[in-house]
């Protein structure tokens, strides 16, 4: 999925301005204004429109762990991914969201999305383990999908 579609999904389904989505820029020390943050919500055919770079996805997803979990100083912070995938993408909102394997069976299956555990198991393994496997954009999809569900309500 392209990041200005991940970025607008889960806009969505935390139901953030584009205030907000700079202040969780900020809080993992990237900078970004309103205007800017404007260019990567505008949809691919109107004009405006700018691709949103891996370095501020990854920025992003780095502060929606903090603004929902809260920074843990005890830990060194960790290096920002320079190349961001669909897996790095469900990683990270794992994480942001405290989600256990369970719940994202049950997320998918709000989705209408059927999965089963050593499915979601593969998506999460390191990508040289043999079991890897690459997280597609429909599985992507349906997970934000599943996730505005469960916050937001049908």
């Amino acid at each position: 999925m392209q990041n200005n579609d991940t970025l607008r999904s889960i806009r969505y389904m935390l139901d953030l301005g584009d205030v907000h989505v700079v202040d969780i820029l900020a809080l993992a020390g990237y900078t970004a204004t309103r205007e800017e943050v404007g260019t990567w919500l505008t949809k691919e055919d109107e004009p405006g429109f700018v691709a949103m770079p891996d370095i501020a996805m990854a920025h992003f997803l780095d502060g929606l762990i903090v603004h929902r979990r809260g920074r843990d100083d005890s830990q060194p912070p960790r290096p920002v991914e320079p190349r961001i995938n669909n897996n790095v993408v469900l990683k990270k909102l794992r994480v942001a969201f405290e989600l256990k394997e369970d719940d994202i069976l049950a997320i998918m299956t709000e989705a209408g999305f059927r999965v089963s555990k050593g499915e979601i198991n593969a998506l999460f393994r390191q990508p040289k383990h043999s079991n890897f496997r690459l997280c597609g954009d429909q599985f992507l999809r349906n997970f934000l999908k599943g996730m505005t569900i469960r916050l937001r309500g049908k």
